[in-house]
């Protein structure tokens, strides 16, 4: 997918039902984060010679796994569909965030909750692109999966989703998990109810997601 190609969802002459029911379908661009219970840094107002400090937790290496959706259909407002998962940062080499049952439970929501087939757009990290990943799209006859060029991390709508929440983030230190975890949806669940910030954050990356409209493509 790229900036200068249509890169829409729409239909192209002669192509069959099936490919012509995927490009119908809402696509989903996604992406992976995560937040321990130390906060971002960021600014305050303080007294002149008397720098603010926040003491925080920094002990746990506990951590909130985040990933999340955008959802973007013709005509229709884009949709911000996230999950959470409680992880600790390991030193045996296993993941630390979402595994590919994970994420493919995350595919199953956003299935149920939008109906029909879906098209994913997503990074090339080991998850999505290991063998247990390709068998269980393989399972899903309803999904259609393109990955984003390497190193293409400005592509991606998620991302700005992500900084938009860490910012809002900063400075707020939690005692637990579940503080954080609570305050985590807090922050995606008010990004869910403003579509307009959702369509900056798409518009940010320059791609073009609109229906092809000509007929030469």
């Amino acid at each position: 997918m790229r900036r200068e190609a249509h890169g829409g969802f729409g239909e192209r002459p002669g192509e069959t039902g099936r490919e012509q029911s995927r490009h119908r379908a809402p696509g989903l661009l996604s992406d992976e984060s995560g937040q321990g219970l130390r906060p971002p840094k960021g600014r305050t107002w303080g007294r002149r010679g008397h720098t603010p400090v926040v003491k925080v937790t920094g002990t746990s290496n506990r951590r909130v796994s985040l990933a999340a959706l955008i959802a973007v259909k013709p005509g229709c407002r884009p949709r911000l569909i996230y999950r959470t998962h409680h992880g600790r940062r390991r030193r045996d080499g296993q993941r630390k965030g979402f595994t590919e049952t994970g994420y493919a439970q995350l595919l199953d929501a956003a299935h149920q909750q939008l109906g029909g087939p879906l098209v994913v757009v997503w990074d090339n990290s080991n998850t999505h692109v290991s063998a247990a990943m390709a068998d269980l799209i393989a399972v899903r006859d309803w999904l259609t999966v393109y990955r984003l060029p390497p190193y293409a991390h400005e592509l991606n709508p998620v991302e700005p989703v992500w900084s938009h929440l860490k910012r809002s983030l900063a400075n707020l230190a939690k005692r637990n998990l579940a503080q954080l975890t609570a305050l985590i949806k807090t922050r995606l669940k008010r990004m869910q109810y403003r579509p307009g910030l959702l369509d900056g954050f798409l518009a940010s990356t320059g791609l073009d997601l609109t229906p092809f409209c000509n007929p030469l493509n």
